[in-house]
């Protein structure tokens, strides 16, 4: 993996047009230029879509211009690693062989100048969300994947666009999200204690940065709320806002 390495999370990209739709892909593509100017990676810690289901032969259109930029981005040189989340699973060959370098359909773990990563979409570790655990490990499966790919795109995409819009919650009362990172913690410390310096995580929807034992846990928040992103030069990493640095 090039340095530097970014890392980003949860954009969430609608399959409807909105006015805070398009203006948070524009920022994106912004994002994107400056990414190309200082060469590197790109590491996408899942949930780049709100929804997003992959046919053999078919790509949804209203994804067309992000499909684009970041095949240039690729074609520029960057590496694209893709770590895929709850509403982003189902991926094909377009995904993982046109638009990235490395697709990972589970949590990843490398070393990059000296420093051990350990990263995960971070959904299914808080140990109370149990209907969700159940709810993965169907919609994960094998066979409903196969028996899903057989509904007519329009069919699948409606459904599965009202259930994720229905579910997606991107915002909690404070203690609501203190108790997220208490638990994520527990989950970084075990893993930090094996070597690890840094655990990186998505899905919560909060950007913070914590120290844990001789480590770090680093939630990257998201483009809905935050624009933040994550940063390592190979010697430190930080976790920044894009309009600090536009």
């Amino acid at each position: 993996m090039r340095l530097p390495v970014y890392f980003i999370s949860d954009i969430h990209l609608m399959l409807s047009p909105t006015r805070q739709g398009i203006e948070r892909q524009q920022r994106l593509f912004r994002f994107f230029q400056q990414i190309i100017q200082t060469g590197g990676s790109l590491l996408i810690v899942g949930d780049l879509f709100n929804f997003y289901f992959e046919y053999p032969h078919l790509i949804p259109k209203m994804y067309f211009e992000f499909f684009s930029k970041l095949h240039q981005l690729k074609q520029q040189g960057i590496e694209i690693h893709y770590v895929l989340g709850n509403h982003d699973y189902w991926v094909l060959d377009f995904v993982t062989d046109t638009l990235t370098t490395k697709t990972y359909f589970n949590d990843t773990a490398f070393e990059l100048a000296g420093k051990k990563f350990y990263v995960t979409h971070g959904d299914g570790i808080i140990p109370w969300d149990k209907g969700y655990r159940v709810l993965k490990a169907i919609i994960r499966n094998p066979v409903f994947i196969w028996f899903y790919r057989w509904l007519h795109p329009t069919i699948g995409y409606n459904f599965a666009q009202w259930i994720a819009n229905r579910g997606h919650q991107n915002t909690h009362p404070e203690a609501y999200n203190l108790r997220v990172q208490e638990e994520l913690k527990v989950y970084a410390s075990d893993h930090i204690k094996n070597g690890f310096d840094y655990v990186i995580t998505g899905h919560y929807h909060q950007a913070v940065d914590l120290a844990v034992e001789n480590g770090r846990l680093v939630i990257l928040g998201d483009w809905i709320h935050n624009n933040s992103y994550g940063y390592f030069d190979g010697k430190e990493f930080t976790l920044r806002r894009w309009e600090a640095n536009e």
